[in-house]
């Protein structure tokens, strides 16, 4: 009997996602048992390369068959699904579920960091982003999608943080390797806002005339007082309005010098 058939039993009859390891256990026990058929017995020493190649052959079957389901892996397990285009009647049969809301821009953007570079530290993802991702990084461990893998070996000790097997399951995923190269997210076209008119790099908006400084004049020697005097007379600025005094008191006439007279000239009494 060929291996991949009895794979394919033991993932029908399963009622959740197996694993290569868990598989062969699987058949280890029923070769080992005291009970064991015959058919059993051969599988005894069967590895774990030997069953993935098996399941690999399995899932080409089913594409190549064009059947309604397929199989898959996903985070390491295997399991049955079946194809999309037949959702329409299984949401009907088996009715809608409340599912979590969808991630939102900043936590796709924080969980991306995470994936392409973990193990990594929260400071090291806001450095990537520039903003804080305290309250993203929250939603992502609540909805079970990263979790703390350890702590940096570096001063504080920061914890580490990586995804999670949900997040494989989440994004249907077989493993890391899955993801789509940085290369190919590097061709992704990106639409950029116009850049604003810059004046010197590194401004971000033309500075305003008004902050411009005037050319300053080079120093020139003091010029002498009476021409500082001149200058200051000839200024446009108005004189100042001084309000009337009272009249300063005429000053005395000044007494004239009679000469002395002679004594010729005196007249007698």
């Amino acid at each position: 009997m060929e291996i991949k058939f009895i794979l394919e039993s033991l993932l029908f009859s399963a009622q959740r996602p197996m694993g290569v390891k868990e598989l062969r256990e699987v058949m280890l026990n029923a070769a080992n048992d005291e009970n064991a058929d015959e058919e059993a017995k051969p599988y005894k020493k069967i590895n774990e390369e030997d069953l993935a190649a098996a399941l690999e052959i399995l899932a080409r079957d089913h594409v190549a068959a064009a059947r309604s389901y397929r199989l898959v892996c996903v985070a390491g397990l295997w399991q049955f699904v079946t194809q999309p285009e037949f959702h329409p009647w299984l949401r009907a049969f088996m009715g809608v579920k409340n599912r979590p809301t969808r991630l939102s821009q900043a936590a796709l953007e924080t969980l991306s960091i995470i994936a392409y570079r973990q193990p990594v530290t929260r400071a090291e993802v806001e450095q990537v982003r520039g903003v804080n991702v305290d309250g993203t990084m929250q939603t992502l461990l609540e909805r079970n999608l990263v979790e703390q893998s350890g702590r940096a070996e570096v001063v504080g000790r920061p914890a580490l943080y990586s995804t999670t097997a949900f997040f494989l399951e989440y994004f249907g995923l077989r493993g890391l390797e899955d993801l789509p190269a940085a290369d190919e997210l590097r061709r992704i076209p990106v639409a950029r806002p116009e850049p604003s008119p810059q004046a010197e790099l590194g401004l971000a908006t033309v500075p305003p005339e008004q902050l411009q400084l005037p050319d300053v004049p080079p120093a020139v020697a003091p010029t002498p007082a009476p021409v500082a005097v001149e200058a200051e007379a000839e200024t446009t600025e108005p004189a100042m309005a001084v309000e009337p005094t009272e009249a300063a008191p005429a000053a005395a006439p000044a007494e004239q010098s009679v000469p002395a007279a002679s004594p010729a000239d005196a007249t007698p009494p």
